[in-house]
């Protein structure tokens, strides 16, 4: 089939670039010995997860135990669930996909831990914990010192849980700078601090686990971590190109759209609207909600439900109806929650389809 052939709004993959954007990171996490759980929110798709692994990952990262029920399909040798789990009925399914896998789950509280204790103990297997702390995003995770040392103490002495280490997420550094060079020394001393606060007390963090996509390629600066977990990486999009991490080049996945209308002076409407980019503006500011990697000088500047409204500004291209236009989202993630399946190509051919199975699990 060829692209063209795609009804649109339609989201592709270039797998040539996807290729090449996982054996860089899987390269890089093995020169500097970083374990690799890559997020898999970003793609959602045990396809695309069985890829990370044969590249070298250890195994995968998701958030909700949908998502784990979906990415068990890949037959990941670890699967780290980030996100506490609460729930008497979620903790039930999670161990299912604790019974064919190492399951290890983030959380930062007594309470989430004994939940988790509870399940495991009544399936009778054995799930990995990490503490998460706060380095400083303000989200989730308790304040290194007193209170992980407490949380890691609880967690050793529930039954059906082992302490692996600890877990925390820099997502509020956005760009490379001197800044932020400042803010990775900062967090590894205090790794170096919950390690020894830890050690102490005889409790060792085999696992440090972190880092970002806008952080990725200096990941190794933040002494102590020994595990990362980036997620956008896979096809990068408009906040990573703004983060400095890549450039439009390394940007996989777009949605190709038809020109539906061009009734306004100035403007040419789009079949692709918040249902098909989301809402999201770029991160640290910028205007648009998209970059058309062929036609630069146009802006995806507002969005109904099913209408893009581009200005054509400075354009001198004479845009018709039928036209098609490839637009690189800013935020992918949740470009990719918005569709059913992918098309992946190469040049002008589509040389494979695949669903989405991990949209919407939300719970």
């Amino acid at each position: 089939m060829n692209i063209t052939d795609l009804e649109t709004p339609a989201l592709v993959v270039d797998l040539d670039i996807m290729e090449a954007n996982l054996r860089k990171v899987a390269d890089y996490g093995r020169q500097h010995n970083l374990r690799l759980r890559p997020h898999t929110k970003t793609h959602k798709s045990p396809l695309l997860g069985r890829r990370q692994l044969a590249l070298g990952a250890v195994g995968l990262t998701v958030a909700k135990v949908g998502e784990a029920e979906v990415m068990i399909k890949a037959e990941p040798p670890e699967l780290l669930v980030a996100y506490p789990t609460i729930g008497a009925r979620k903790l039930a399914r999670l161990m299912e996909v604790a019974k064919q896998t190492q399951l290890s789950v983030a959380l930062d509280s007594i309470e989430a831990a004994t939940q988790l204790s509870g399940a495991a103990a009544a399936a009778g297997v054995s799930v990995g914990v990490l503490a998460e702390i706060d380095t400083g995003l303000g989200r989730v995770g308790v304040q290194p010192g007193p209170e992980l040392v407490a949380l890691a103490q609880g967690i050793e002495r529930l039954p059906g849980l082992k302490f692996l280490g600890i877990e925390f997420y820099p997502g509020y550094v956005k760009t490379i700078d001197e800044a932020a060079y400042r803010e990775m020394e900062r967090i590894g001393g205090l790794l170096a601090a919950c390690k020894s606060d830890l050690a102490a007390r005889g409790i060792e963090a085999r696992i440090v686990s972190g880092g970002s996509t806008p952080l990725l390629w200096h990941s190794h600066r933040i002494a102590g971590m020994n595990e990362i977990r980036p997620g956008t990486y896979i096809f990068n999009d408009g906040n990573t190109v703004a983060a400095g991490t890549c450039s439009w080049a390394d940007c996989a996945a777009s949605v190709i759209t038809t020109v539906v209308s061009t009734a306004v002076p100035g403007q040419i409407i789009i079949d692709g609207g918040s249902k098909t980019f989301s809402s999201d503006q770029l991160a640290g500011g910028g205007s648009g909600y998209g970059y058309a990697p062929d036609h630069p000088e146009l802006t995806l500047a507002r969005m109904n439900e099913e209408h893009g409204y581009v200005k054509t500004g400075s354009s001198g291209h004479c845009f018709r109806i039928g036209d098609r236009i490839r637009i690189i989202p800013n935020h992918v993630c949740a470009a990719m929650n918005l569709h059913d399946r992918v098309h992946g190509v190469r040049g002008e051919s589509v040389e494979q389809t695949w669903e989405v199975e991990g949209r919407g699990k939300l719970q």
